[in-house]
């Protein structure tokens, strides 16, 4: 191919080109003009979404990723652009999301002079980042940026920040386009983890398939389900899991752990034996690690040697390609037939229902978050995309939502992120062109509520279901729970008006106070094909259960609240 000399900044364009981005997230400042300049020349190329923060275009980016499996690209000027980032880089990295920040920074002589503006960004981000790069020669320009991608999407995915001195963005070198980079070759398991894995399957009577986000997006649904039916097996999911499995499957348990299904939760306490893929095995999902599967058997699939034994000691660990070692291993698995768990697993399944019921009924004549998720799952479609920011109203969405799609959920698992949800409804919506229903609630909302601005500026098709309690409701939950009902600072008491502010940015929204004019005002946000925001009033002392206790184990599980009384 023809080499040709270009600026660093050109460099950058041309090779997110090559690199197959169509769309990046960011915010311009002084030491990224002539990256922006070089956006502003390619503009009929790549596509740039400006956010109001560079918090929301680094969600955004990851919110995009998500969705799409593709790497997300955010940009941002040096200092507080830069730094403004930290968070979305600190989310991406905590759920294996791969995601490229680029970043301007002053000239190299001006490094280490406290410059205004200058900061360094590589020392800042080093913990939360795959890796990290200060380019100082324009010359590896291309070949570190190339690289930052595969980084970012091998292996374990996670966000790969490159920091461009602005002297290097307009110094010159030749160029030669090159193709896309490739993964770095994954491991295959060995032989022996292969065989110890099927034996213990072979052997289990109670099996229960556990999926984490490694395995979610992997193209594994179809292979999934034939394994489970094989072994007779019944699959739970971690947070990160959610959409890797179509709610609508018989053997699909849902969501385990804190505030999992009543039903997933317990078969996992039951099962002879888990088979965790791609997941961690967290202190949400296990609860007290001491007590968690203590006469149960677990082989743990995965790509990231780290993960064995990490949270919890595993009997097998299968270290590799997780696509590859799971179709080895069910491949030699025997069929088997298990009817006593198939019966006490129905049982569950009643149970969970009895107890859902006893708590929606247990506040008539109000606004319930699981009637809220019956309307939007009778309306929306299996191509819309679910996103949500953190607290009471996430945990309903995990436990309520219908999903029949891979990459239709984002939500921040593993840094719990307020505010995450705005922005990666924009990435999601840019992606995909599909409709997004975002989950929030009135204290996540207002952390970062400007990219309103961003959303109505692009006109893009963004459901807001405003879960409004007045409250900051999972922390009060605790508070009520286990804090003799002091509720320190989690009574927001604001008089923030979310209807007129949608509307003073731009968007259409309503209040709602029951079941019947949520479900018009639903149906009229997701056929507008606008943003809207829909306020949701409900009452403050709605909490989410099934829920462990801290430092408790499945034993303690609490299912129903009543008269100040905990039900197990």
């Amino acid at each position: 191919m023809e080499k040709k000399m270009m600026s660093g900044a050109q460099i950058i364009i041309e090779t997110l080109i090559e690199q197959g981005v169509t769309d990046v997230f960011g915010y311009p400042g002084g030491q990224v003009l002539n990256i922006y300049d070089e956006l502003y020349k390619n503009r009929d190329r790549i596509n740039h979404v400006l956010t109001a923060h560079e918090q929301g275009a680094s969600h955004a980016a990851d919110g995009y990723s998500r969705v799409t499996g593709k790497v997300g690209v955010v940009i941002a000027t040096s200092g507080p652009g830069a730094t403004n980032l930290v968070t979305g880089i600190a989310t991406a990295i905590l759920d294996s999301i791969p995601m490229v920040a680029i970043t301007g920074n002053v000239m190299t002589n001006q490094i280490g002079r406290d410059s205004f503006q200058e900061i360094n960004i590589t020392g800042v981000t080093l913990p939360i980042t795959k890796h990290n790069y200060f380019v100082s020669d324009v010359n590896e320009l291309a070949d570190v940026l190339r690289e930052a991608f595969r980084i970012a999407k091998s292996g374990r995915p996670g966000p790969v920040l490159v920091d461009v001195p602005k002297d290097v963005q307009t110094a010159m070198c030749e160029y030669e386009p090159k193709g896309v980079v490739d993964y770095f070759p994954l491991p295959k398991a060995g032989e022996t983890e292969i065989e110890e894995a099927v034996k213990l399957i072979n052997e289990s009577k109670r099996p229960y398939i556990y999926l984490g986000g490694g395995a979610a997006g992997k193209g594994m649904t179809k292979e999934i389900m034939a394994f489970a039916e094989k072994i007779d097996a019944y699959i739970g999911c971690s947070f990160m899991g959610l959409s890797a499995m179509p709610n609508s499957y018989p053997r699909f348990l849902g969501m385990q752990g804190m505030h999992g299904r009543y039903a997933s939760s317990m078969a996992n306490k039951e099962a002879d034996l888990i088979i965790g893929i791609g997941v961690r095995f967290s202190d949400r999902a296990t609860g007290n690690v001491a007590k968690f599967a203590k006469n149960t058997k677990i082989v743990q699939i995965d790509v990231d040697n780290s993960e064995i034994n990490k949270n919890v000691i595993v009997d097998v660990g299968v270290v590799g390609d997780i696509v590859d070692s799971f179709a080895r291993i069910a491949e030699k698995c025997q069929t088997n037939s298990h009817p006593e768990w198939n019966t006490l697993v129905n049982s569950l399944k009643d149970k969970q229902n009895e107890f859902s019921e006893k708590n929606e009924a247990a506040a008539p004549g109000k606004l319930h978050p699981r009637a809220l998720f019956r309307v939007i799952n009778k309306i929306k479609d299996k191509d819309t995309c679910i996103t949500t920011d953190v607290g009471q109203h996430q945990m309903w969405a995990a436990q309520y939502t219908n999903f029949e799609k891979k990459r239709t959920f984002a939500s921040s698992g593993g840094l719990g992120t307020m505010g995450y949800g705005l922005g990666a409804s924009i990435g999601a919506a840019v992606a995909t062109g599909n409709k997004v229903v975002l989950i929030t609630g009135d204290g996540s909302f207002g952390m970062n509520l400007n990219e309103l601005a961003t959303a109505v500026t692009y006109d893009l098709p963004i459901v807001i279901v405003l879960i409004n309690n007045g409250v900051l409701g999972m922390v009060r939950q605790w508070q009520t729970l286990f804090f003799g009902k002091r509720y320190s600072n989690t009574v927001l008491e604001r008089k923030t008006d979310f209807v007129k502010l949608a509307e003073a940015f731009g968007a259409r929204a309503k209040r709602v106070f029951d079941i019947d004019s949520f479900e018009s005002a639903f149906k009229e946000a997701m056929e507008s094909g606008h943003p809207y925001v829909i306020d949701t009033v409900i009452d403050m002392d709605e909490m989410v259960l099934p829920m462990l206790p801290p430092g408790g184990s499945i034993d303690d599980i609490i299912t129903t609240i009543g008269s100040d009384k905990e039900e197990k």
